[in-house]
């Protein structure tokens, strides 16, 4: 059998601390890289593009959502 192409919609929420940290662990600048190093590492996958439809992809956007709420 050829490869599967599997698409979904993946929704979840992390703490600051505990992004900033997984970041760290996995040498990722971006949330969107994180899941791919992880998904990669789990199963294997042969292709794989993520992409960050909603919410901050890096820690400079979490800072930036940060100083807008303060703000508010």
């Amino acid at each position: 059998m050829d490869n599967i192409k599997i698409k979904l919609a993946l929704e979840f929420s992390i703490s600051e601390g505990d992004l900033e940290d997984a970041l760290a662990e996995l040498d990722e600048l971006s949330v969107d890289s994180l899941i791919t190093q992880i998904l990669d590492k789990s199963i294997a996958v042969d292709d794989i593009r993520c992409k960050v439809l909603e919410g901050p992809n890096n820690l400079e956007e979490v800072d930036e959502l940060r100083s807008a709420s303060h703000v508010s």
